[in-house]
């Protein structure tokens, strides 16, 4: 893939959305979250049935934050038929940071999700593939209890940096095997940074996040942003991130996001995965996704998206009234 040629191709082609969709399409395939998150093959054929039957600007991996966490030893709790989560912290004082061993990626589930995404490549054409992985920030809350990290960033920094600092190495050594497994490019999660103030988002997240994308980016792969939390006064802290491109949550007002962004970036979002997708109609999904493009039309930048990870139990009736809305409007144009 030629990055700039695909990011340019996202303003030309405005009728491809790219939303944070893989999930829903396990009741295509009749499984359970359960049984996909860790197995290789039901990943890659995940991904290939939602590029199947969905236009998508590219073909995305699962966005599953549990994954990291574990390679380090945090508990997971596993559901049938939703994403896992982090049962517990395993970092509570300097000691349990000092003795964090940085885990290889060739261990625990992470090793699954790089080899979905090395089978997926080979069933998806024509379109860019790209693996979804969490942020340094996000990752070392989890470790160490979001409570307490926030509480650290005055009390203890340098603890947290010392977590922070093992969660970059690990997450870079991640994103590189998703490369050399034939990734397009990698969707970053980090809504944890969301809660930061901007002087603190700037030290704890994005000092970090721009170590990842600084050493991972190139001319044949693209690095993304997602943050769905009140990245709004953020901005500033964001940027210097260098990111190809920025996703944005329902829980900022897009058309607010696009004013202040600089002419030239990328920015996507933010239609609510749950409120508009998960619990709302064809008709309703329909009413929202025009809305938001009448607001955000005027903006070459702007890619229509969900504001995060569209939710397993989805209907797949509202998510293809959302294809069909941006269909409609962008026939207009």
């Amino acid at each position: 893939m030629n990055k700039n040629q695909w990011l340019e191709s996202l303003r030309s082609r405005r009728d491809l959305p790219l939303p944070i969709l893989t999930f829903p399409a396990a009741k295509m395939l009749g499984i359970t979250v359960r049984e996909l998150v860790s197995d290789a093959d039901r990943q890659a054929r995940l991904i290939q049935a939602a590029a199947q039957r969905w236009p998508m600007a590219a073909a995305l991996s699962m966005m599953d934050l549990s994954v990291e966490a574990e390679a380090f030893g945090a508990p997971i709790r596993y559901f049938e038929d939703d994403i896992p989560t982090v049962a517990g912290a395993i970092v509570h004082d300097d000691k349990d940071a000092q003795n964090l061993s940085v885990p290889a990626v060739a261990g625990h589930r992470t090793a699954t999700y790089v080899e979905g995404v090395r089978k997926a490549k080979a069933l998806v054409a024509g379109r860019p593939l790209i693996a979804g992985v969490i942020g340094p920030f996000s990752l070392s809350g989890r470790l160490m209890d979001m409570t307490e990290i926030m509480v650290d960033c005055y009390m203890e920094p340098d603890r947290v940096r010392l977590v922070l600092e093992k969660a970059t190495r690990f997450l870079t050594d991640y994103v590189l095997a998703f490369k050399a497994a034939g990734a397009d490019g990698v969707l970053m999660a980090e809504p944890a940074a969301g809660l930061l103030s901007p002087a603190l988002c700037a030290e704890f997240s994005s000092f970090y996040v721009k170590q990842i994308a600084d050493s991972v980016k190139d001319e044949h792969f693209a690095f993304l942003y997602h943050n769905c939390g009140n990245t709004l006064p953020l901005i500033d802290s964001l940027l210097p991130i260098g990111a190809d491109a920025y996703h944005f949550g329902n829980a900022v007002d897009m058309g607010e996001m696009l004013k202040r962004f600089p002419k030239g970036t990328v920015v996507m979002g933010n239609l609510s995965p749950s409120d508009v997708f998960r619990k709302g109609t064809p008709e309703t999904v329909r009413q929202a996704a025009l809305a938001l493009i009448g607001t955000c039309r005027k903006y070459p930048d702007w890619v229509v998206s969900s504001g995060c990870d569209i939710p397993p139990k989805t209907p797949l009736e509202n998510i293809d009234a959302f294809f069909a809305a941006v269909r409609e409007s962008f026939s207009r144009s």
